[in-house]
């Protein structure tokens, strides 16, 4: 057999990768990539209000705001967004003054089944039924991850410095320091971790049917 030609061979690697290397664009211009079923996405941001939420589109589309406040629309303007990897292993980065939440706000819509790699310093993060794994952290904020849908997790850890973790679908609520909720489920499929260091964290949506108890 012939080997390919250089060009035939450049045309398949670019095809197959199929990079998602964009511009950064600013605070209030959307943004837009496929993003397979499956996927997994990274996120890397600075303080920040963040809602991720499922779609039936094999696409990411973002969307960032502030409020009408003069200090925080001069925030928005400084705060700009990015797309890197591929399709199947995305990475988002939002970057811009880290000292105070300021007001932004963004929107990231993505396909229902996406695995979630979460970190930032602080503000307010919500997963809306989202199927896959998770892995969110924040030194100070909320983190919110709800689903209409039987709650499908073969092992939970979730945990706060100070604060407080409401594990509702599970019956569970504990406040004070050093705070922690685990639970594993041979039945479920996904993986879920969350902490907080000062801050809060809700699980809500159908109770969940497990097999083993809290640790």
């Amino acid at each position: 057999m012939k080997p390919l030609p250089t060009t035939a061979v450049l045309a398949l690697f670019a095809a197959t990768s199929a990079c998602l290397a964009q511009p950064e664009v600013p605070c209030g211009q959307p943004l837009d990539a496929a993003l397979h079923s499956g996927a997994s996405l990274a996120i890397d941001s600075r303080p920040a209000g963040i809602e991720i939420v499922a779609t039936d589109q094999q696409t990411i589309h973002i969307t960032c705001k502030a409020s009408s406040e003069d200090q925080d629309a001069q925030t928005a303007l400084r705060t700009h967004l990015q797309l890197s990897g591929t399709p199947s292993h995305t990475r988002l980065t939002i970057t811009g003054p880290h000292l105070e939440h300021n007001g932004v706000q963004v929107r990231i819509e993505v396909p229902r089944k996406v695995n979630l790699d979460l970190q930032m310093p602080a503000g307010q993060v919500t997963v809306e039924d989202i199927v896959g794994d998770k892995n969110i952290e924040l030194k100070a904020g909320q983190i919110t991850i709800s689903s209409p849908h039987t709650w499908n997790y073969s092992k939970v850890d979730v945990s706060v410095g100070v604060g407080q973790v409401n594990a509702q679908v599970y019956g569970a609520n504990k406040g004070g320091f050093f705070r922690e909720f685990r639970k594993q489920d041979a039945a479920g499929e996904y993986r879920l971790h969350a902490h907080v260091m000062t801050g809060q964290i809700e699980l809500l949506g159908k109770p969940a049917h497990t097999t083993t108890d809290p640790e």
